[in-house]
């Protein structure tokens, strides 16, 4: 017998906020050691009131409006009791009854997957376990920061669609300034069941719990899969509704404990928090502010004249736009500044393996206005652009201390050239030979002896002109 696999996804992302959700406690990127961004009110003592961050609400909206959502302009928030040591209070602020969004869509290729809402809560601690010791501690710096869920309908057939609406996400979330989907500021639930094909009762679900990989995910979503589909058939186990945690390094998944009911967690209305009420004027504002998508954005970059491919990746990263945006601002030709953030700048991301582009918009300009000038060779724009990434050097002072501004004259480019033809007699005549190749070699010498600061088609030009003389 075929069967299908049913995904759904709870995916959770930390809003990119000054503030926790109900303090004024610094956010997600604040913290620098543990327990350093904590009060009273987050840590739970008693008579401290909540007081809800309006920020947090805006960008509930707008990412809202970005998986084309309903927005509920009457929202709450609720208590869901459930115990564990990075919970302080016994209880989460979340919503229930009234989510900010409900009834949105996300287009992966030519699937529509169903977004069933997305709602505020504040995250938990975090637990730290110390194997050596057999101890834990808790950080408390990460209770109440601000989180959005994004809850799917279970409507993904495949681990690679599950991989493109979340690739989709990220994009989608950093463009619009809601999150900077880094360091854990995403993380993902995946809830995961089997059934016959043509059938529409939903399979036994498993939840796996916290992942933020997505080859990870992908594996996780393979192996239970299998799992699901041998248990069924040759009846390895008995499934039961549970929750389940991925091991990355045996490369499975193990259970963590029976999956909870909404009557588990006692969800009743918060009586310390005020409904939200987002009035027409302050929802048109939201909506105002709204920055251009992914897909608008790469559609900017093919009007500069930008091939659709390259465009496409550009805008696929909101740190490759910011860059290639602020160069080109600078004055810079946008197919140029394309062709040096996908081919050498991303080549040396790879080698460094360095994940984002952070260099400094203002360097990059400088190196490709060198090359652009013929100050530079682009030669010695890649060994400045290697050295900004591993050093983050001064452009301009970089050149000048390692020659590489040097202009040579065509004079004594044809003395070089000359002088190599010379001292090489056998690949001179390899040459003459029919052997092609070996004029590589020739202009190889003479470049080394240049240190790349001479122009390659010149020398080229002067080579073939004197062999061929």
């Amino acid at each position: 017998m075929k069967y299908e696999l049913v995904i759904g996804l709870e995916t959770h992302v930390e809003l990119s906020t000054d503030s926790k959700l109900f303090c004024s406690c610094g956010g997600h990127s604040s913290p620098k050691e543990p327990n350093d961004c904590v009060c009273p009110a987050c840590s739970g003592m008693p008579g401290m009131l909540p007081v809800t961050n309006k920020h947090a609400i805006e960008l509930a909206v707008k990412a809202g409006f970005m998986l084309n959502c309903k927005i509920n302009q009457y929202t709450t928030f609720d208590k869901k009791s459930y115990y564990y040591p990075d919970l302080p209070c016994a209880y989460q602020i979340t919503q229930w009854f009234n989510p900010v969004c409900v009834d949105g869509t996300v287009e992966i290729g030519d699937r529509k997957i169903g977004i069933k809402q997305i709602h505020v809560e504040e995250d938990a601690g975090k637990l730290v376990h110390d194997d050596a010791t057999n101890t834990s501690f808790v950080d408390y710096n990460r209770t109440s920061v601000p989180l959005i869920e994004i809850v799917s309908k279970p409507d993904f057939r495949s681990s690679d669609e599950v991989i493109a609406y979340l690739k989709k996400l990220k994009s989608s979330l950093q463009f619009a300034g809601i999150s900077e989907c880094e360091e854990g500021a995403m993380r993902c639930d995946v809830n995961i069941s089997v059934r016959p094909e043509g059938s529409d009762e939903l399979g036994v679900r498993s939840e796996i719990k916290n992942m933020s990989s997505l080859s990870e995910i992908k594996d996780a979503i393979e192996f239970e899969k299998v799992r699901h589909v041998d248990a069924i058939e040759r009846h390895t186990e008995m499934l039961v509704q549970e929750t389940r945690r991925w091991d990355d390094v045996k490369r499975r998944t193990f259970p963590m404990r029976n999956k909870e009911t909404a009557a588990d967690y006692r969800y009743f209305p918060d009586p310390n928090l005020m409904p939200v009420i987002i009035d027409d004027e302050w929802l048109a504002e939201i909506r105002a502010s709204m920055p251009a998508t992914a897909e608008e954005k790469g559609k900017v970059y093919e009007e500069m004249g930008i091939a659709a491919k390259e465009a496409a990746v550009l805008a696929s990263d909101r740190k490759l736009c910011d860059v290639f945006d602020a160069v080109v601002a600078d004055g810079r030709n946008p197919k140029t500044v394309a062709s040096w953030i996908l081919t050498e700048c991303m080549g040396i991301m790879k080698r460094f393996e360095i994940e984002d582009l952070n260099i400094a918009p203002s360097k990059l300009s400088r190196i490709i206005e060198l090359v652009e000038t013929n100050e530079i060779t682009r030669a010695a724009g890649k060994k400045i652009l290697s050295a900004v990434f591993e050093k983050d050097v001064d452009v301009d002072a970089f050149c000048e201390e390692n020659g590489l501004n040097a202009k040579v004259d065509e004079g004594a480019i044809v003395s070089l050239v000359e002088k190599v033809i010379a001292e090489n007699d056998k690949a001179v005549a390899d040459y003459k030979s029919g052997k092609t190749k070996a004029m590589q070699s020739l202009f190889g010498l003479i470049m080394k002896e240049l240190r790349g600061t001479g122009d390659p088609a010149m020398i080229r030009k002067l080579l073939e002109e004197k062999l061929n003389a």
